[in-house]
């Protein structure tokens, strides 16, 4: 009895943690570029009691022998759909859009003293003054630099207008004059589940000497000319409805779970009367 209380109790801590996921999702139902979270479930350790000693009992037996008593389930892992979502028409020059699934942008994030490079799909770019405001920067909302195909991309000041084209290339107008002034350096992950969800709508890479994989089998240059849609927004592929169902059932599982430890007490407490 005791082991199923347990049991129970470890699979509630889970289950806390799937609503929260899913919570997390919702909340970002009509947030740019946001991908959906999902938490995969798998069983703990369980231990096999063997009570059949006649070789007889085993005789047209489907299932295993023995009694299993296990520890409950756990989160194996949080899998991101990076499918792309809705298509929103802004008619924002700096709106950028990624229309093929598994592709993002590159980002460089510093944080204590350590810089990395992040994914997203958030195309939702500004331009930052740099140099005492001598030239601009390409930023995501959040200041973080956009990596073009050399590194930042930083554009001095003093043009009329500004473009990206479906190729990744980023033009600029002074006057009557057009000049190519970077390319946004578009990237393919080839195996998405590998990336780690970070803050502020962003992947990045695991610990690959950890899993023994180099960079190169998880993200790979994007190539082609259609690369990106300009004065468009992704809009979140959060499926509203998919969540609340998934929502009802994790909450029925935590009752389920609750209960059984409820009941438990309640057996465990019989058991101390008869005793006594």
């Amino acid at each position: 009895m005791s082991q199923m209380m347990i049991q129970a109790a470890v699979t509630m801590n889970q289950l806390q943690q799937k609503m929260d996921i899913i919570g997390n999702n919702m909340a970002n139902s009509q947030t740019t570029g946001y991908k959906t979270r999902q938490a995969d479930f798998a069983s703990l350790l369980f231990q096999q009691i063997d009570n059949l000693t006649d070789p007889a009992n085993a005789e047209g037996r489907l299932t295993p022998d023995g009694i299993r008593v296990g520890s409950g389930a756990r989160i194996a892992q949080t899998v991101i759909d990076l499918s792309p979502g809705t298509m929103r028409q802004t008619d924002r020059s700096l709106d950028v859009a990624l229309p093929e699934e598994n592709h993002l942008f590159q980002i460089q994030v510093t944080e204590n003293g350590v810089q990395e490079t992040r994914y997203t799909r958030d195309g939702a770019f500004y331009l930052n003054p740099v140099n005492n405001n001598q030239d601009v920067m390409l930023t995501t909302g959040e200041g973080y630099p956009i990596v073009g195909t050399n590194g930042p991309i930083i554009i001095p000041e003093g043009f009329d207008a500004i473009t990206v084209r479906e190729n990744g290339q980023i033009t600029v107008q002074r006057g009557e004059l057009t000049e190519v002034a970077g390319e946004i350096a578009v990237v393919e992950a080839v195996r998405p589940r590998i990336l780690e969800a970070m803050g502020t709508n962003t992947f990045r890479l695991p610990d690959l000497e950890a899993l023994g994989l180099d960079q190169g089998e998880i993200i790979q240059e994007a190539g082609g000319n259609n690369l990106l849609q300009s004065g468009v927004l992704e809009t979140s592929n959060v499926d509203i409805g998919k969540q609340m169902t998934d929502l009802i059932n994790a909450q029925r599982s935590y009752q389920f779970q609750a209960r059984t430890i409820s009941m438990g007490d309640q057996m465990m407490g019989l058991v101390n009367q008869l005793r006594s």
